[in-house]
């Protein structure tokens, strides 16, 4: 039984990059054990549970209402529409992406350019219309994904175009407002100052804009003054077809099946090279009893 604060936060802490990257590294990791015994996970897993099993266990706490942070949202938005809606063959996701002065939490490339901002019930509203603006700068749909009794409060903060989704307790998410799809409104710099130079220079390729061989401390600066006289919408579908192929996610499709469901979000946002994924899914298959011996 979870009793207390930092039970909780160890729990958070389980599914953190530090924890994966050090499976990634290792096939081990000594933090995953001393956050098990911190808080006492084990003891709600049987006898012959694997690290995986932990996870789970770990996971279906952080689900309960009241005790949600980012993780279980940003899982939710990847099970319920990347790899529900669409999949990684057809959609890619971005997270942390650089947008204006913030970093979007989560965002899916389809057909149109969709961010979603969490708003956890461990989350204040205080910079969420600035949030909005700069996200309706570089995609064409925002959508704000809240708890219940966040939802109100998002209403009066953002504008009418903006999407309002609600995850229900049952990790369940319900549309409240549709978001409008308004790539007109995008800004051609705040696109390009998101980019790798390597994406600008194929967004300018394919929409025909030549500029002229210059030395490369000058080249950014170049690409941005023609990126200031392109059109919002056609930069938008550049932006999204360049993107979908330089942050392509289906290579890692049978990494993420050899997972348990509660590491999907972990293995789609934590950048880790494909030559340890072996050591990861050989992680996650230890017995518990191993696993708690890691140093």
């Amino acid at each position: 039984m979870i009793r207390n604060a930092t039970q909780l936060s160890a729990i958070a802490r389980l599914f953190s990059a530090g924890v994966f990257r050090e499976m990634a590294k290792n096939g081990r990791s000594s933090l995953f054990s001393r956050l098990i015994s911190m808080s006492e996970i084990g003891a709600l897993c049987p006898a012959d549970a694997t690290v995986g099993h932990a996870f789970d266990s770990a996971f279906a706490i952080l689900k309960r209402n009241g005790c949600r942070d980012e993780y279980v949202y940003r899982a939710a938005l990847i099970q319920r529409v990347l790899l529900g809606k669409h999949s990684l063959n057809t959609a890619c996701m971005l997270t942390e992406f650089r947008a204006g002065t913030c970093k979007a939490d989560l965002a899916i490339l389809n057909g149109t350019a969709t961010v979603y901002e969490i708003k956890s019930e461990r989350d204040s509203l205080a910079r969420l219309a600035n949030q909005v603006e700069n996200y309706k700068r570089v995609f064409a749909k925002v959508f704000v994904i809240a708890s219940k009794d966040h939802v109100d409060s998002v209403f009066k903060t953002v504008p009418t175009d903006v999407g309002v989704l609600e995850l229900s307790a049952r990790h369940q998410i319900s549309t409240i407002r549709e978001a409008e799809d308004r790539p007109n409104r995008i800004c051609p710099v705040t696109v390009f100052e998101s980019l790798r130079t390597a994406e600008a220079e194929t967004i300018l390729a394919q929409l025909g804009v030549q500029f002229p061989d210059v030395p490369n401390t000058l080249r950014r600066g170049v690409m941005r003054e023609r990126f200031e006289k392109l059109d919002p919408t056609a930069v938008h579908m550049a932006m999204v077809a360049t993107l979908k192929r330089t942050r392509d996610l289906a290579p890692l499709r049978e990494f993420v099946e050899r997972l348990p469901q509660s590491l999907h979000a972990a293995a789609l946002s934590i950048n880790i090279r494909r030559s340890d994924h072996d050591r990861i899914v050989e992680a996650v298959s230890t017995p518990l009893t191993t696993a708690m011996a890691w140093s």
